[in-house]
C-alpha cells in the first residue's frame, strides 16, 4: 500500500507547539507531528495564533506532505515527527 491523505483535517497542539495530521496506509492510520518552528517564518512565537499556524501549514501543504511519504517510506511507524531536518 502506499500512504494517503484523504482527510485534510490538521490540528494545532499549543501546548507542544505542533500541528498534527494523519495519513493512511490501507486501513493503518498514521500520525504525523510537525512543530510549528519548521514552517512558522514569520510568525511571532509570541503573537502566533492557531489560525496562524494551520494557515501556514495549508500553504506548504504538499511540501509537506511529500515530506511526510518520505519520511514514512524510510521508517515504517504509526508515529512519525518531523523536524527541519525532516525537510533538508
Amino acid at each position: 500500500m502506499t500512504l494517503s491523505f484523504p482527510n485534510p483535517a490538521r490540528s494545532y497542539d499549543e501546548s507542544k507547539r505542533r500541528v498534527r495530521f494523519v495519513g493512511h496506509d490501507g486501513m493503518f492510520e498514521i500520525r504525523f507531528f510537525l512543530p510549528v518552528d519548521v514552517f512558522a517564518g514569520d510568525i511571532s512565537p509570541r503573537n502566533g495564533t492557531e489560525r496562524d499556524y494551520l494557515s501556514a501549514f495549508d500553504r506548504m501543504r504538499q511540501r509537506i506532505l511529500e515530506t511526510a511519504r518520505k519520511a514514512y517510506a524510510a521508517n515504517r511507524r504509526d508515529t512519525i515527527e518531523l523536524d527541519a531536518r525532516s525537510f533538508g
